[in-house]
């Protein structure tokens, strides 16, 4: 009988050592050794039996490959346009943030085939008190519940489906590798194996995979590098709101970004976040301002509050929610120090409503426009947008990808937009019905907004 052979392999980035280690010489991580059987005696000497010979590039047939639409636009926008058959796609999130939810959906949507839903983590009832909440009938969805890979993959073969949906890669095993389910060795070697069933087979597969404490995927690296396409999962417990981010895609943007809205019926596709990220008062309210911001590809509006008082304490508030503190600072330091404003003693809070996270530099302009609102106590027109960014001299720069800001807010029915001056160059001013108000100076823009 052959002796089974132990080794230590890292959990962060997959390194192995013939003995314990407190430090991972590869990627510095501290207490990540975990001993792991490597494999069993397979029996015998191992044949290449690869059926793969070389071919010429140019011999190669440049065919089109016809992509996959599912019922969920959203998510077709993400990939790209659609599911590439035959494809690897990843998809991780934070635990409940409703990545089950999604990938339920989608196989009970999907009209391309049969569908087989892997999961490793619930029982076929509480899948089927998930599915019934949902607003699809799933016909063509099979669920299977089993953690060994080659049992899936041999389920897989016989129902012959359109689509895979693996929930989750961590609570898979091999049966080759004696290491416990979620180990580096374990994933490492599942999205091996489904990575060999979707290219032989044809056929798209989808992985659900967990997240570490500090939100990156968990498992090793390679993980990543395997797949074709990692899809994060985004959002707030606290609020409704999801975004579906590409991470990496061999076959399409990663600049796109699918929106949801949580619901007691499951995910709802939000086709225009504007008009639900903007509130609509019958009265104006000081300290409210909206700028527009770009998710990827697509042009959001976004509605800025700031509330400025007088500092009860000592030392002034400085709080910012779904914006960068130390932007904000720097926004306030340039308004003392080139306009004369007297913040250095106020108590300064800033929120992006929604419950968004928006890094955009673009939005100095609407920032610094509620400040002064609320500074002064005077209502910003409702009508007006605000998009610049401000540099610590006091100009206002200029932002890319004006046109589709500018379209957006038009289309929303706002009357006039405040941006840089330098975004006039090469823009075609009479294709918007919008009034454009062109900027350069923090000065000119207060002299503008508040007479």
């Amino acid at each position: 009988m052959a002796k089974s052979t132990s080794i230590y392999v890292c959990q962060s980035c997959g390194n192995k050592a013939s003995k314990w280690l407190g430090k991972c010489p590869q990627c510095g991580e501290w207490n990540s050794y975990l001993e792991e059987i490597a494999s069993k005696d397979k029996g015998g000497k191992q044949v290449a039996t690869g059926k793969a010979v070389p071919i010429a590039l140019q011999q190669i047939e440049s065919g089109s490959t016809v992509r996959i639409t599912t019922a969920d636009a959203e998510l077709d926008r993400v990939l790209g346009g659609g599911i590439v058959p035959g494809s690897l796609i990843l998809i991780g999130g934070d635990p409940g943030i409703g990545k089950s939810t999604l990938m339920l959906q989608a196989a009970l949507s999907f009209a391309g085939g049969k569908v087989l839903y892997v999961s490793g983590e619930e029982s076929e009832s509480q899948i089927k008190l998930r599915a019934e909440r949902l607003p699809f009938s799933g016909g063509n969805c099979y669920i299977l519940t089993e953690t060994n890979s080659q049992a899936v993959i041999r389920h897989a073969k016989e129902l012959q489906p359109g689509l895979v949906i693996i929930d989750s890669i961590q609570t898979l095993r091999n049966e080759y590798i004696e290491s416990a389910p979620g180990s580096v060795s374990q994933i490492r070697e599942c999205a091996a194996d489904f990575l060999r069933y979707a290219k032989d087979e044809n056929v798209p597969v989808f992985l659900v995979g967990h997240i570490t404490k500090d939100g990156s995927l968990a498992g090793p690296k390679v993980l990543e590098h395997m797949v074709d396409t990692v899809l994060q999962f985004e959002g707030d417990h606290h609020h409704t709101y999801r975004i579906l981010r590409t991470v990496k895609n061999r076959f399409g943007s990663t600049s796109e970004i699918g929106i949801y809205e949580m619901q007691g019926s499951g995910l709802r596709q939000v086709n225009n976040p504007s008009e639900i990220l903007i509130s609509h008062r019958d009265e104006a309210v000081s300290g409210i301002a909206v700028t527009g911001t770009m998710e990827g590809l697509r042009p959001m509006l976004v509605e800025t509050q700031a509330l400025v008082s007088s500092a009860v304490y000592g030392t002034p508030q400085r709080s910012a929610n779904g914006y960068d503190a130390k932007r904000l600072n720097m926004l306030l330091a340039v308004l003392e120090k080139k306009c004369g404003f007297r913040l250095a003693v106020q108590d300064v809070f800033v929120n992006i409503a929604g419950g968004l996270k928006v890094d955009d530099p673009a939005i100095d302009l609407g920032i610094v426009a509620a400040i002064l609102s609320s500074h002064h106590d005077v209502p910003l027109s409702p009508r007006s947008v605000f998009i610049g960014e401000v540099g610590l001299s006091g100009e206002i720069r200029a932002v890319n990808r004006i046109e589709q800001r500018l379209a957006e807010a038009e289309k929303l029915g706002y009357e006039e937009i405040y941006i840089s001056k330098n975004n006039l160059a090469g823009l075609n001013r009479k294709g918007f019905k919008i009034a454009i108000k062109p900027v350069g100076k923090m000065e000119e823009f207060f002299g503008e907004v508040f007479g």
